[in-house]
């Protein structure tokens, strides 16, 4: 069957047309699911009954389930999913003083093998699909209903598991579909696509025609650390990453954030910081600094400390360069930038 969340409008448009229908009802449908939150085709009574029984027999409005719910002590929720076929993927909700921002998962796993990340582990199992992006959205909102405080999803992150250049066509139908006025109108500027540096994926989203933000993976300021620390960084070094920034920014008219998170001793020194400004200089963008939240004991890195974080902020904005620390969310259960894995059993299992 057909699941309606995961239809970008053009699509729901030309699927309606192959219906018989006019072109409209695909509008009609958005109306339904997104603004009015229908969960089942019998309670669209402006569609008719003969038509409503031929959406129940092609078509569903089926969300993954909820295997697991966190609370952390901030109040962060993170959700462990079950998909359609039994794969299990997570997803973050976080409460800002302008709003609730869902961190959205693309994959389930993570080809990139970013060596501080526990995303990546088990590598790619396989892509989500457009509903499966669009159900963690829907069942935050769900949640947040049902708390009462009066609150819904206003901001997206797509920073959960995967990279989402690795899936890019379906992260870009996500993003048509809650950005969409008649979807859940989440606006352009409060979504952000994360990627680690996939080159083909940045130039082609320079010219989606989207004002989303794009955030830049970056980690290290020279190839010989970001080699060591990202794999992604061998197929495409810093030479060939920082122009097609530069092509991006003009093109799109955006600037970009590029994210770095510091790991003590590996790449938080002032050198390290002189160098990151030099790298960056040149575009627009500015740099979020990222507390590193260990894994595990074992792990080989470790957090930088509070004087070495506001020492590399302090060269970076006295250099000329924007740049803040993110703040955490959830890292007591493990939702935390780069913590986005199961501990128990069953992440892939189907």
């Amino acid at each position: 069957m057909i699941n309606l969340y995961g239809q970008e409008i053009n699509k729901l448009t030309n699927l309606m047309i192959e219906e018989g229908q006019k072109p409209f009802r695909a509008i009609q449908l958005y109306t339904w699911i997104y603004e009015k939150r229908a969960t089942s085709f019998d309670e669209m009574s402006d569609i008719s009954i003969k038509f409503r029984e031929v959406l129940k027999e092609k078509y569903c409005l089926d969300l993954p389930k909820i295997y697991l719910k966190q609370v952390s002590q901030d109040d962060t929720v993170k959700l462990l999913l079950e998909l359609e076929d039994g794969m299990k993927v997570e997803s973050v909700l976080m409460r800002y003083t302008y709003g609730c921002a869902v961190c959205v998962s693309s994959q389930v796993g993570c080809n990139m093998a970013c060596s501080f990340c526990s995303s990546g582990i088990l590598g790619k199992q396989r892509n989500l699909k457009p509903e499966e992006m669009v159900g963690q959205v829907l069942i935050m909102n769900n949640l947040l209903k049902e708390e009462g405080r009066g609150q819904h999803v206003t901001h997206v992150v797509v920073m959960g598991t995967g990279e989402p250049f690795d899936n890019y066509d379906n992260v870009m139908d996500f993003i048509r579909i809650i950005n969409h006025q008649k979807g859940l109108a989440i606006g352009a500027r409060h979504i952000t696509v994360s990627t680690c540096g996939l080159i083909e994926g940045i130039k082609k989203y320079a010219r989606e025609g989207l004002q989303t933000n794009l955030a830049i993976s970056l980690h290290a300021p020279n190839n010989e650390l970001r080699d060591q620390l990202m794999k992604v960084n061998k197929a495409y070094p810093l030479e060939v990453l920082m122009p097609a920034i530069k092509e991006y920014e003009e093109i799109a008219g955006r600037r970009v954030t590029y994210e770095y998170l510091l790991l003590e001793g590996i790449n938080d020194t002032k050198e390290h910081a002189q160098e990151l400004i030099n790298l960056i200089k040149g575009t627009k963008g500015y740099v979020n600094l990222i507390p590193y939240n260990e894994t595990n004991k074992n792990s080989a890195y470790h957090r930088s400390s509070g004087n070495r974080v506001h020492t590399f902020l302090d060269i970076l904005t006295k250099g000329g360069v924007t740049a803040t620390i993110r703040k955490e969310f959830g890292s007591d259960i493990d939702a935390a930038c780069g913590q986005l894995k199961a501990k128990n059993e069953g992440l892939y299992e189907k």
